[in-house]
């Protein structure tokens, strides 16, 4: 799906792809990203796949007996890196059938197996669907669900032309039988346990893939469903993405936490600045009204120290979580690890806040945001006309470094050994600014 997205899969990872818009595509063309990292990854089905699509694969595996099957993948992992195994064939159908769930598991503990991606329903070459109720056909050693739809059935009608099922999602949205098909719709099938997450295994990841993202009006619309879809705190992640595009993964959207550093001393102020008034409220309050405003950010998390009680008192009317970093006196890192120590599980990136920057601006925070959905990078950075400044930007890969910094540099010193790992944000006007003494706050005062 792209170096980006194919880097979030992990090894032995063990994948479903289940639904509508290019299934088998899709699964193809992962299992090309993977190998040409030099993963030896197993394609199958526990439905059905054209014969006509088997050539897809370098080599492929017609199995009837399981010892037999796994006495043969080594030797054709380590010769092809790629094999499609199949329950068997079809030709005068054009059908290869799937393969026993109970066998995955044997599959994917060989050594030799890095990953093994199951295409677990069908959709008839449809762009959308729900599952009936004897479907998807997942095994339950998957580690990853992948719920998928071609986005261009929205605004089409829900009909059998561009739906697979169309009952099955009438009965799950409450639409009528030729209703136009809506993004409220789309998320709502993708993101259902009876819809997209039917059958999912317990403990397994769910990513919704949104397929054939292939103009900028298809782009938008996916933008909308994404923004839906995670809304729904069983899905970590949306991919947007065009399988059969040279450069297939358009963005891939997780939720992003800000975390607001307000544990300092302020002794160049010399009594607790974050409180002095703002624009009918606080300078801390200001900054937490604008995390909060941003469709962006899905969660907001105060490190209060110094004056953590009063911190505490003076914000519990906005809707954040507050975390008290005893070790603030050692430096701003040790507020850092307090604030990723309290990151949800599903947050993808986190971004770091001043409490004494009032004024960041929203389309900044956008910004970073879309960068960092567009190339997964591991830091993202503003640079205001040329000099670097903040908030920043960082990947959920990094969580655990950023749990070890110390010091009082934060980030900065993590960026800096990061180098071309860094993406670079231009911003064409100065950095916004702090309020570090009370000359500051007289000056910038609204």
């Amino acid at each position: 799906m792209g170096a980006g997205a194919t880097n979030r899969i992990q090894h032995k990872e063990v994948i479903a792809l289940v639904g509508a818009g290019g299934k088998t595509t899709a699964m193809f063309r992962l299992a090309r990203e993977l190998t040409a990292r030099g993963q030896r990854v197993v394609t199958t089905t526990t439905t059905r796949i054209f014969v006509s699509q088997m050539g897809a694969a370098p080599h492929s595996i017609v199995a009837s007996d399981e010892s037999a099957l796994l006495a043969q993948l080594p030797e054709a992992l380590q010769r092809y890196g790629h094999v499609l195994v199949v329950g068997g064939t079809d030709p005068s159908s054009d059908k290869a059938f799937g393969i026993e769930p109970g066998w995955v598991s044997r599959i994917a503990g060989l050594d030799e197996v890095d990953g093994v991606i199951i295409e677990a329903d069908g959709a008839r070459m449809r762009s959308f669907k729900a599952p009936a109720a004897h479907e998807p056909v997942i095994p339950d050693c998957v580690t990853l669900v992948v719920p998928m739809a071609g986005i261009e059935a929205i605004g089409r009608p829900l009909d059998e032309v561009t739906v697979h099922r169309p009952e099955c999602v009438a009965a799950l949205t409450g639409a009528a039988p030729g209703a136009i098909i809506t993004t409220q719709m789309m998320a709502r099938v993708l993101g259902d346990e009876r819809g997209g997450r039917q059958f999912a295994p317990a403990g397994a990841r769910v990513v919704v893939l949104l397929n054939k993202v292939d103009t900028t009006a298809h782009q938008e619309v996916a933008r909308q469903v994404a923004r839906l879809l995670l809304q729904q705190p069983a899905l970590d992640g949306v991919v947007l993405a065009a399988t059969g595009a040279g450069d297939p993964a358009r963005e891939v959207w997780g939720r992003t936490a800000a975390v607001v550093l307000a544990g300092g001393a302020a002794s160049r102020f010399g009594r607790a600045k974050l409180l002095e008034p703002w624009g009918g409220t606080t300078i801390l309050g200001r900054v937490l009204d604008q995390a909060l405003s941003m469709e962006e950010i899905d969660d907001v998390i105060v490190v209060a120290g110094c004056e953590g009680q009063r911190i505490a008192e003076a914000v519990q009317d906005h809707a954040v979580q507050v975390v008290f970093n005893e070790a603030w006196a050692t430096g701003q890192a040790s507020s850092v690890r307090a604030g990723v120590a309290a990151l949800p599980g599903t947050t993808g990136a986190v971004l770091f806040l001043l409490g004494d920057q009032p004024e960041v601006k929203h389309d900044t925070v956008t910004a970073l945001v879309q960068r960092h959905r567009q190339t997964l990078a591991a830091a993202v950075v503003p640079r205001y006309r040329g000099e670097r400044g903040n908030p920043v930007l960082f990947d959920r890969s990094l969580f655990p470094e950023l749990g070890t910094l110390s010091g009082d540099s934060g980030g900065r010193a993590l960026t800096e050994r990061l180098g071309s790992e860094v993406e670079w944000v231009t911003i064409d006007e100065p950095p916004p600014f702090d309020i570090d003494t009370l000359e500051d706050l007289q000056r910038h005062m609204p």
